[in-house]
């Protein structure tokens, strides 16, 4: 990236112009929230006393009160007088924002040969959007006010010729010389003071929003087969306004709180650590930092302005991902309890008795090193698909992810099955309202399929938290404080009955 460095020394002192490139390719810290670190190389020349320092090579979306500008050396002491951030770079939608009012020419190309005409006209409106920060204090506030105005037709430009009115402009504008503090790009100006005359490699580093990064998960399983092959991808997206070349890359993830000054809101990350699997080579590498997980590209990387870049970082092979079905048939409306009080909800009869017949399809993968895995997985979206008896791949799901610590199981739910039914009724209820609730349900599950299988039958005791099962048609398992799952085996093309009476006390 060339940086163009001007210094202009006050004071006593004659005028001078620098002229240099960076002596280090930029790094970027990148978090998943929006945001990341930008940090580059300026190469000083400091007179004594005061310095004034432009620097081009900044985002459009910086956050100009997290701008660090200092010697890692320690060697010199920069003193920043002022600073400044000019993120409204010169474009022609605000040149004619400058000259709203005036008259300019227009120049006008024809479809026959010829030299184009020149018409002059009336810059009325020009419908000029200016730039805004998306970390700005109104920033989210002003998008959307600018946004309505640019869909009823505030966006558009308005031109008066000989005494008429036109949308849009009539030709290219042409425009008077720029003014002397004009800008191409987003610029950051400083005075500096220095004690003595200086050569040092500074660093600047500062804050940005337009920057993020996430996991994504493929998942390929054989016909007639569990066993899977898991492909993790990192995507890192660029909308800051900046292309960065050759850039030294970290993604950055823990706890950090980002305080968002229009609503107060709180980011949050979570902490992970990165594969050790089978991965492509070079690796990425993880280290802990502070609080949090620091994770560092092998290579530089180039992320240019609006891209979408991807790097595989996991790649592990016959990992057994067994397929679960899972019957939860009780269905509970928030909507129709919201504003009720606990003891309300409890002695209304209908409650918990809303049922749905679908079958759940989970697919559970053990997060061990025994099933080739063994890792701390980043949250991301997983995609499923499986391989067809003629070899091609068929989509078969997809669900998200929360970070997942080694030793720890997936449990990912991937769509409804087709050929399994479960159908829930209740058979009894008895209220006391000074002391018990009586309560029994009857769930038939049906497999439809030419295969035998196993379904999990759950169900939640949501009426109170003191409760004792009198009647169980087979055994349960005791999931938590209030949930309780049969393991139901059914043949091919066959049904079963689970019963059972709880009863409540309070």
């Amino acid at each position: 990236m060339k940086i163009r460095l001007s210094i202009v020394l006050l004071a006593a002192y004659s005028a001078t112009l620098l002229s240099t490139a960076a002596t280090q390719p930029p790094a970027l810290t990148i978090y998943n929230d929006g945001f990341g670190v930008v940090r580059q190389t300026l190469p000083l020349d400091l007179q004594p006393g005061e310095n004034k320092l432009s620097f081009s090579g900044v985002t459009a979306h910086l956050e100009p009160q997290s701008v660090l500008l200092r010697d890692p050396s320690g060697q010199s002491r920069i003193a920043i007088l002022e600073q400044s951030y000019r993120a409204d770079p010169i474009s022609q939608g605000l040149l004619l924002s400058h000259f709203e009012g005036q008259e300019i020419q227009f120049q006008r190309f024809s479809s026959e040969p010829g030299e184009p005409t020149l018409v002059t006209g009336r810059i009325i409106r020009s419908g000029y959007q200016p730039h805004y920060s998306a970390m700005s204090r109104y920033g989210n506030q002003y998008a959307q006010r600018q946004r309505s105005m640019a869909s009823q037709g505030g966006g558009q430009p308005v031109i008066e010729i000989d005494g008429k009115i036109q949308f849009g402009l009539p030709g290219q504008p042409l425009f008077p010389s720029l003014p002397d503090d004009s800008i191409l790009k987003p610029t950051l100006d400083w005075i500096l003071h220095s004690e003595n005359a200086a050569r040092t490699e500074a660093q600047l580093s500062y804050l940005t929003s337009g920057l993020a990064w996430q996991a994504d998960y493929n998942i390929f399983a054989l016909e007639g087969s569990d066993k899977v092959e898991v492909v993790g991808w990192i995507t890192m997206d660029n909308q800051t306004g900046t292309s960065f070349q050759d850039a030294k890359i970290k993604l950055i993830a823990g706890d950090v709180n980002r305080v968002q000054a229009d609503a107060d809101q709180v980011y949050e990350l979570s902490p992970f650590t990165v594969a050790e699997s089978v991965r492509a080579s070079p690796q990425i590498e993880e280290k802990s930092f502070d609080e949090y997980h620091l994770y560092s590209l092998p290579r530089p990387t180039t992320l240019l302005d609006r891209e979408t870049k991807q790097v595989e970082f996991l790649r592990a092979k016959d990992v057994a991902a067994p397929v679960t079905y899972v019957y939860d048939g009780a269905f509970i409306n928030p909507m129709r309890y919201r504003g009720w009080d606990s003891t309300a909800i409890r002695q209304d009869e209908a409650f918990g008795t809303e049922s749905n017949p679908k079958v759940w399809i989970i697919r559970e993968i053990e997060n061990s090193e025994e099933n080739g895995l063994g890792i701390a997985l980043p949250k991301g979206k997983t995609r499923f698909y499986r391989q067809d008896d003629d070899g091609q791949l068929e989509f078969t799901g997809e669900n998200a992810i929360d970070h997942t610590a080694k030793k720890e199981t997936l449990k990912i739910y991937t769509g409804n099955a087709f050929d399994l039914v479960g159908e829930r009724n209740r058979t009894d209820y008895q209220l006391d309202r000074r002391s018990y609730v009586n309560e029994a349900f009857e769930i038939v599950v049906k497999n439809r399929k030419e295969a035998p299988v196993v379904i999990r039958v759950v169900e939640h005791l949501y009426r109170w938290s003191n409760w004792e099962i009198q009647e169980n048609s087979q055994p349960y398992e005791k999931v938590d404080a209030d949930t309780i799952a049969f393991e139901v085996e059914l043949p091919a093309d066959s049904e079963r009955k689970v019963s059972y009476k709880v009863h409540y006390t309070w």
